[in-house]
């Protein structure tokens, strides 16, 4: 199950790029590709949250391995990538809910907003994904259930 955050942090990152296609398409008027790439990009992040979320539930979440003097700023930002990535997906809700409703004019303006908090989102959980498992070994791993159950 090492592969897990692998698998997921491509999903995140490829993500990303099919956002960045996605506006390329419709600043050169191609909304139909436009439209597909996005919902590329929606099923992207769905799938990097339904491994994760099944990771954490199951296998837990990897505590930061790295030296103790640099614990506190991992920390923070962690904390700071996961309120990019809550609220990034709160727009990225609405953004596609708006254009699945055809409210294009509420959609264009929120929908690049989506898109940066989406970058940022994606380039800070990549850092920390490097800086869990490829700089520093990763600390110990403890399930939710066992963390909640006590087992």
């Amino acid at each position: 199950m090492e592969i897990l955050p692998t698998i997921s942090t491509s999903f995140i990152l490829l993500s990303a790029i099919l956002v960045a296609i996605g506006w390329r398409f419709i600043a050169t008027n191609r909304p139909s590709a436009h439209k597909k790439t996005m919902i590329a990009a929606a099923i992207s992040a769905l799938l990097f949250f339904i491994i994760y979320m099944s990771r954490t539930i199951f296998l837990g979440n990897t505590s930061f391995g790295g030296p103790d003097n640099l614990e506190i700023y991992y920390t923070i930002f962690l904390v700071f990538h996961i309120t990019l990535a809550t609220t990034g997906a709160v727009f990225g809700i609405v953004t596609l809910f708006l254009a699945f409703k055809r409210k294009i004019s509420k959609h264009r303006k929120i929908g690049p907003i989506t898109s940066i908090i989406w970058f940022f989102t994606a380039i800070t959980g990549i850092i920390v994904y490097l800086l869990l498992y490829v700089f520093y070994h990763g600390g110990e791993t403890t399930s939710l259930i066992k963390a909640i159950l006590g087992i």
